[in-house]
């Protein structure tokens, strides 16, 4: 199968890994695919990618008009020139902005399109006026739409009433975690002289909502002296956040360390995971949290935390908005270690089954099957 790839970059990010997860799988067990990263400026590729995958920067092919107003033009050109040459069986497409434009591209060329969606539209403030309303008009041109949980699926229909067929199709585990990071040992880690661990982890921005996270521990520091709050990531908010914990006195308790090269190793560090956001499109970090083996807890936000914790059964789920609910759900896991050793061994054999690689590679070789037959009906996986 000859499978075209767009992304708006290779930087790190979520949607960035997932694409090179997937690039990679179909290029191992033989598909041609060709992963072209859209943004204008080029950039470099920070996930590795299997030798298979053919990468191609759009960039390259825009000339000098990629760096004049003219742009876009330049990219729909590129795009849509790309199309034909490569005559792909399906072309698969990551984040809005580079939807839009891969429809654009696309019309007229008779070829399967899968757009992606990586964040819950209908509550993500991430695309502008002039972007929705694209997304509004393009969208019913794609052979099928995907979002990432069940929760985007009725507003998102309701976004954009005119769709021909929605799915949904979680984020894999990344095979790496998967196959070379074992569960935490809890027995081991609960019985060594150590301080406990709390970590968050993204970046320092108002919809993660750290500091309702920073005070909702400062209501239990006191009652529990040795557990100290880690928050990984940077961000705007540093600066606030820094003045909230001092203002609060939890200096040498709440430590903002910045970003992490080694993400899982800190996660798995933890003796709990707390995720505190206001919207997510799919949190890969608590599926990543689960899968280690880490007792989490989890607001019950749009999108992804009701169906990953397989509701509330695989990690304490709480109301969003509901602080002292976050506070007495952190404190519980803080006081009770039987507790955080079986929920976290049930979040490992549960997320490592229901998100592993090829259980998601089976799920896209279905959508992927489906919009090659023209007669196929609305689905929902």
């Amino acid at each position: 199968m000859k499978i075209l790839f767009f992304v708006s970059s290779m930087h790190a990010g979520g949607a960035e890994r997932v694409a090179a997860t997937l690039a990679s799988a179909w290029a191992q067990r033989g598909d041609h695919v060709t992963l072209v990263p859209s943004y204008t400026k080029k950039g470099s590729l920070f996930y590795p990618l299997d030798a298979g995958v053919e990468l191609t920067w759009l960039a390259d092919r825009m000339g000098w008009l990629g760096r004049t107003w003219f742009a876009s033009v330049a990219k729909w050109f590129a795009m849509r020139r790309l199309i034909k040459e490569t005559r792909p069986d399906v072309v698969v497409s990551f984040l809005t902005n580079v939807n839009v434009m891969v429809l654009l591209a696309a019309r007229g060329l008779d070829v399967s399109t899968i757009v992606c969606e990586r964040t819950n539209p209908s509550v993500s403030s991430s695309a502008g006026r002039a972007l929705v309303w694209l997304r509004r008009h393009t969208y019913p041109w794609a052979s099928l739409v995907t979002v990432q949980s069940q929760d985007s699926v009725a507003s998102f229909q309701k976004m954009v009433p005119t769709l021909r067929r929605i799915a949904v199709i979680p984020n894999p585990l990344p095979p790496e975690l998967a196959g070379a990071l074992p569960v935490r040992d809890v027995q081991r880690l609960e019985s060594a002289p150590r301080r406990r661990r709390m970590v968050a982890m993204g970046r320092l921005m108002p919809v993660k909502r750290f500091g309702p996270l920073i005070l909702a521990y400062g209501t239990l520091a006191g009652d529990f002296p040795e557990w100290d709050l880690y928050i990984w990531g940077e961000g705007p908010l540093r600066p606030e956040l820094m003045s909230m914990v001092q203002t609060a006195g939890l200096e040498g308790r709440v430590f903002l360390p910045g970003r992490t090269s080694t993400p899982w190793e800190e996660l798995a560090a933890a003796d709990v995971f707390v995720l505190a956001s206001e919207v997510e499109g799919f949190p890969n970090v608590l599926l990543e949290a689960m899968a280690l083996g880490v007792a989490c807890v989890t607001v019950d936000c749009p999108s992804g935390p009701r169906e990953l914790s397989r509701d509330g059964e695989d990690a304490l789920l709480v109301p969003l908005g509901d602080d002292q609910a976050l506070a007495a759900a952190m404190a519980q896991l803080m006081t009770d270690p039987v507790l955080r050793g079986v929920l976290g061994k049930h979040a490992a054999v549960s997320v490592r089954d229901r998100y592993a690689l090829p259980e998601i590679l089976h799920q896209w070789d279905g959508l992927i099957a489906s919009v090659q037959q023209p007669n196929s009906q609305e689905v929902q996986v």
